[in-house]
C-alpha cells in the first residue's frame, strides 16, 4: 500500500501558489519591466500611459532605450569581487550609489502619496530626490516627510520671475540645497498619447474610459478619497493655464546668472543635448550637468543621451559632474553609463512604476532591484568600471 494521504496545510498550499497580494507581487518582481506591468494593472490608461509616454512619435524614448541594448560590457577576469563599493561623491556628498531620483510631475496622481513617498524612499537608500517644480507637494511638505534625506529641487523659468524667485525661496527655507534647472522646455512638447486621452489636472473621467473604475478600482478609491491634486508650487489645478505660464521661450544662458544669485547654491543644469553647450555651462561655473532629453518628452528625434554622454565627459573633463538621464532602467543601465563617463544616473520612470503598482513599498522595491543589478553588474565586470569594459554597438 502506498503512504497514506493527508490533509495539506495552509503553508504548504501558500508555498505553492503564484503571489496572491500586492506585497507578494511586489516581491516576486524579478525586474523594472516587472514593476511597470504591475503599475500598468493597477493605474487607469492616461494615468499610465503619462508616465510610460514620450513625444510625439516616441522616436527619442525608443531610442533611448535602444542604445542601452546595444552596450556590449568586456568583464575582466579573476579578481577580488567580494566587495564592490558603490558609494559616489555627488556635489561634495557622499551617496550610497550613483543614482538621483530625478524631478516628475503630476506624482501625486500615481497615488497618494506622492512626492513624500518617494522622498522617504530616497532617504532610506541613501540617494537624493528632486521635487519638480511640476510637482503636487510642496518643498516644505516633502523635507518635512523626508528631514534626513537629500532633497533638491527643480525649476523650470517662469515668464514671472517673481514666481520663480518665490519658489527657489520657498525650497531654499525648506532645506533644499540643490538646484536642478531643466533647460530643453521652452516650449511644451506634444505628447500625443496625453493628448488623444484629453489629459486634464486632476483626471477626469471620459465616458470612453469609465470602464477604468471597474478595472482599476484600487486606484480610484485612492484618487477620490485624497486631496486635490494641485501644482503645490505654482498654485492652482488649470494644466493648460500653469503650462503657459510655466515655460518661457525667451530664456536664455544669460538668466542662468539670474538663478545662480537668487539660489546661491550648487546648480545642476539638465536638458544638455549638445557637446558645445555643455562646454558653455562648464566655462560659465555650472557644477552639474545632466546630459538629458527629457525622456524623449519633448523633441522627438533627439539626441540620445547616451551615445553622447562619452563626448559631453571628454569636453567637459573635470570642470563640472556629468551626469546621463533618460532610459535607465536598472542596475545595469547605471554601469554602463558610470564607464562611459557619468558621475551618476538620473531616473523617473522606473520610480513612478514602483509607485503606480504599490505606492511608497514600490519605490523602495525599484531602488532595490536597481542597487542589486549594479552590485553584480559591478562583480561580473571584474570590480571597475570605466571606458574599457564597456563599448556601444554600432
Amino acid at each position: 500500500m502506498g503512504d497514506e494521504r493527508r490533509f495539506p496545510r495552509w503553508r504548504d498550499i501558500r508555498a505553492v501558489l503564484p503571489p496572491l497580494g500586492r506585497r507578494d507581487r511586489l516581491l516576486a518582481a524579478a525586474g523594472i519591466a516587472d514593476i511597470r506591468l504591475l503599475a500598468r494593472r493597477r493605474a487607469p490608461r492616461l494615468v499610465f500611459d503619462y508616465v510610460d509616454g514620450a513625444a510625439e512619435d516616441e522616436i527619442s524614448m525608443a531610442r533611448a532605450r535602444e542604445a542601452f541594448a546595444r552596450v556590449e560590457f568586456r568583464p575582466r577576469i579573476l579578481r577580488d569581487v567580494g566587495e564592490v563599493p558603490l558609494t559616489a561623491r555627488v556635489l561634495g556628498r557622499e551617496i550610497s550609489m550613483p543614482l538621483v531620483l530625478g524631478p516628475t510631475g503630476f506624482t501625486r496622481m500615481m497615488h497618494r502619496d506622492g512626492e513624500k513617498a518617494v522622498a522617504r524612499a530616497a532617504a532610506r537608500a541613501g540617494v537624493p530626490y528632486t521635487l519638480s517644480t511640476m510637482g503636487t507637494t510642496s518643498a516644505p511638505e516633502v523635507t518635512r516627510a523626508a528631514p534626513g534625506g537629500w532633497n533638491w529641487f527643480q525649476l523650470y523659468m517662469a515668464r514671472d520671475r517673481g514666481r520663480s524667485r518665490a519658489a527657489l525661496d520657498l525650497a531654499r527655507d525648506a532645506g533644499m540645497d540643490v538646484l536642478v534647472v531643466t533647460a530643453d522646455v521652452p516650449v511644451a512638447g506634444a505628447r500625443l498619447r496625453d493628448v488623444r486621452h484629453g489629459l486634464t489636472m486632476p483626471p477626469r473621467l471620459r465616458r470612453r474610459s469609465a470602464l477604468g473604475v471597474v478595472r482599476h478600482p484600487a486606484w480610484w478609491f485612492d484618487f477620490l478619497t485624497s486631496e486635490p491634486l494641485t501644482f503645490a508650487t505654482m498654485g492652482g489645478s488649470d494644466l493648460a493655464g500653469i503650462t503657459n505660464l510655466m515655460f518661457d521661450p525667451g530664456v536664455t544662458f544669460a538668466d542662468l546668472e539670474w538663478i545662480r544669485g537668487a539660489w546661491g547654491g550648487p546648480l545642476v543644469v539638465k536638458g544638455v543635448q549638445r557637446v558645445d553647450d555643455a562646454v558653455a555651462l562648464a566655462e560659465a561655473g555650472i557644477d552639474g550637468i545632466a546630459v538629458s532629453n527629457h525622456g524623449g518628452r519633448q523633441l522627438d528625434r533627439a539626441a540620445t543621451p547616451l551615445e553622447l554622454l562619452p563626448q559631453v565627459a571628454e569636453a567637459v573633463g573635470d570642470r563640472a559632474e556629468v551626469y546621463l538621464d533618460g532610459g535607465v532602467r536598472g542596475g545595469a543601465d547605471v554601469a554602463a553609463a558610470l564607464a562611459l563617463g557619468a558621475r551618476a544616473c538620473f531616473i523617473g520612470r522606473a520610480y513612478l512604476y514602483g509607485l503606480m503598482a504599490a505606492g511608497e513599498p514600490g519605490v523602495d522595491r525599484v531602488l532595490d532591484l536597481v542597487r542589486a543589478e549594479l552590485t553584480r553588474t559591478i562583480q561580473l565586470l571584474g570590480g571597475s568600471l570605466d571606458p574599457s569594459v564597456v563599448r556601444l554597438r554600432p
